[in-house]
């Protein structure tokens, strides 16, 4: 967890099981989407008052199930920035028990800048580039 500078708790809640008694394994998306949702607010990319103004939409998804998680269990979500392209930006993503530190999924999101109102992909915000580049500690 030491790559990674940005992370959350998250609280499993009842509704988060599935049948099988643990966190389902379309909840393990939401996790990744709200320390993505924190992180860019975080860094003032976004003021979560309108969607049409978050300027992001998801390209492509993978997730790799390494544990189940339960209900009760004390879960830290992180996500770090790990390549810009011209328009699309990668989010490598850790869900760990928040006390031992055991890794129970590790997943990347693709996201390309988009502009809602107009419809159409657009390039990446050259300040995004350069306050994710300060946060990171590396250039992109």
């Amino acid at each position: 967890m030491a790559d990674y500078k940005f992370s959350i708790p998250i609280k499993v809640r009842y509704s988060d099981i599935d049948a099988q008694w643990h966190v389902n394994h379309t909840r393990f998306l939401t996790f990744m989407e709200q320390v993505r949702l924190e992180y860019l607010q975080n860094l003032e990319l976004f003021d979560g008052k309108s969607f049409l103004d978050l300027r992001m939409i998801i390209a492509d998804v993978h997730v790799s199930y390494l544990a189940p998680i339960v209900l009760g269990q004390n879960v830290r979500a992180a996500t770090r920035t790990v390549r810009i392209g011209t328009k699309s930006i990668a989010f490598d993503y850790v869900l760990e028990d928040a006390e031992s530190g055991k890794i129970h999924a590790k997943g990347e999101v693709i996201s390309v800048a988009y502009n809602f109102r107009d419809q159409e992909t657009v390039p990446i915000p050259n300040e995004w580039k350069i306050k994710i580049s300060e946060f990171e500690g590396q250039s992109f």
